[in-house]
C-alpha cells in the first residue's frame, strides 16, 4: 500500500494480467455464442426453405400463403385448384393466412446462380425475378423436332452441332442455295437451320415450307441466340430472286426467347409464295432452287 492509502503503480501493473485473462475469456465466450448463432441461423434458413416448398406441387410458394389450423402451409395455386383439405394432416383448410411467413424477410439466391446470376433477393421477389432472369436457360432453337433440351448458349451450340448436325458458318454475310426435287410438295415438315458466328455472337437462320392458310409458302428468318435486349442491337437483310426480279426483307432478329412458332405466326421474315418461288427457279415447276443472300450488321454500324 502506498503512503497515504493509495494503490502503488507496481500493484496496479501487477493487477492488469488478471483483467487481461478475464477479457480473453469473454472474447472466447462471444466467439462461441456467435458460432452457435450462425448454426441456428443456418438451421433456420433450411427450415424456411422447407416451409417455402408447397407439399402438393413441390414448387416455391408465393404470397399469399395459406395454412391449416395445425400450421401446415399450402401454395395459393393448389388451394384455389380444389385442395380443401390439408395435404399433411387432412383437416379442413379454411381461409387462414400464414402472416408470419408472408412477413419473413429471408433473402435467397436466384436458382440460375450456376448459369451466372448472382442476384440475392427477398424470397417474395425471387420467383418473379427467375421468370425474367436474363441468365435463365434457353430452349433449343431447332424446329421440326420434339427437342426439349434447355441450357446456356455454349451448351446449345454444342448440342446443335453434335445432336442435330446443324451447319456452322463464320461471317456476317451468306449466300445459301436451297434445292427441293419436287416443288409441288409443301409440307409442314420441311425445316432447315443454319448457325452463323458473327460479331462473336451466334444467329440461327431458318428456312422452311408450310401452308399459310391454304397458300403454300416458303419463309426464311433470323433469330439471335441471346436475350431480347441484345438482339435489338442487330439488323439483317434477306434477298431472294431470279430473272431480273427479287424480294427483299430487312428486320431485327428475334431472340430465341421467342419460340420458332411465334415468329412464324407473326410472319416476321421473308415470305415467298410457292408460285413465285417456282418462277425464281426457272418456271418449270419440277425442281425448286432458291438462292438466299443475307447480311447481318450491328445497328449504327457501316460494316
Amino acid at each position: 500500500m502506498a503512503p497515504g492509502g493509495g494503490v502503488s503503480c507496481k500493484e496496479l501493473v501487477e493487477s492488469w494480467p488478471n483483467f487481461t485473462r478475464f477479457d480473453t475469456t469473454k472474447t472466447e465466450l462471444e466467439k462461441s455464442i456467435t458460432h452457435i448463432g450462425e448454426k441456428l441461423q443456418k438451421s433456420s434458413i433450411h427450415g424456411v426453405h422447407e416451409l417455402l416448398e408447397c407439399p402438393v406441387c413441390k414448387k416455391s410458394m408465393y404470397p399469399p400463403f395459406y395454412q391449416c389450423p395445425n400450421g401446415h402451409t399450402l401454395c395459393t395455386n393448389c388451394k384455389t385448384g380444389g385442395h380443401n383439405c390439408c395435404p399433411t394432416c387432412q383437416v379442413e383448410l379454411g381461409n387462414i393466412r400464414c402472416l408470419a411467413l408472408e412477413k419473413e424477410s429471408l433473402e435467397l439466391s436466384c436458382k440460375h446462380q450456376n448459369l451466372g446470376c448472382h442476384r440475392i433477393l427477398p424470397y417474395y421477389r425471387k420467383l418473379k425475378h427467375e421468370q425474367r432472369c436474363k441468365f435463365r436457360p434457353y430452349h433449343c432453337p431447332y424446329a421440326g423436332s420434339e427437342c426439349s433440351l434447355k441450357g446456356d448458349i455454349p451448351a446449345l451450340m454444342l448440342h446443335l452441332k453434335e445432336d442435330h448436325k446443324v451447319d456452322m458458318h463464320r461471317g456476317c454475310t451468306f449466300n445459301h442455295r436451297y434445292v427441293k426435287s419436287n416443288a409441288q410438295e409443301v409440307e409442314n415438315a420441311i425445316w432447315i437451320l443454319t448457325v452463323f458466328d458473327c460479331f462473336e455472337k451466334q444467329f440461327v437462320l431458318h428456312f422452311e415450307a408450310f401452308l399459310l392458310g391454304m397458300t403454300p409458302v416458303y419463309m426464311t428468318f433470323l433469330r439471335f441466340m441471346g436475350d431480347n435486349n441484345e438482339a435489338k442491337m442487330f439488323n439483317y437483310s434477306l434477298e431472294v430472286g431470279g430473272f431480273g426480279r427479287k424480294l427483299t426483307w430487312q428486320g431485327v432478329p428475334r431472340s430465341i426467347r421467342d419460340s420458332h412458332r411465334k415468329v412464324r405466326e407473326c410472319q416476321d421474315g421473308l415470305i415467298i409464295p410457292r408460285s413465285l418461288a417456282i418462277f425464281f427457279s426457272g418456271g418449270n415447276g419440277e425442281e425448286l432452287t432458291l438462292k438466299v443472300i443475307g447480311r447481318i450488321w450491328k445497328e449504327h454500324s457501316t460494316s
